[in-house]
């Protein structure tokens, strides 16, 4: 389990660092952000950022699509 940090801490440097590569990590495992904010005590909006600041590529939102309906065979 990710460390769970002191809420509104700030984090720089090389604890910014491991911090992102760890999430990175975990988000590219099939984590979602939601959950890794939750586990780390942060925000989504932060957890979101410092995935964006190390080039992850985020996934879509799940959940239904308003695309056209597929023919049933």
């Amino acid at each position: 389990m990710a460390e769970k940090l002191v809420k509104g801490a700030r984090i720089s440097g090389g604890q910014r660092d491991k911090l992102a590569s760890d999430l990175k990590k975990k988000y590219e495992g099939g984590r979602s952000i939601r959950e890794l904010a939750t586990e780390t005590g942060r925000s989504y909006g932060f957890v979101h950022r410092v995935l964006s600041e190390s080039g992850v590529n985020l996934r879509g939102r799940g959940g239904a699509t308003r695309g056209k309906a597929k023919k049933q065979a």
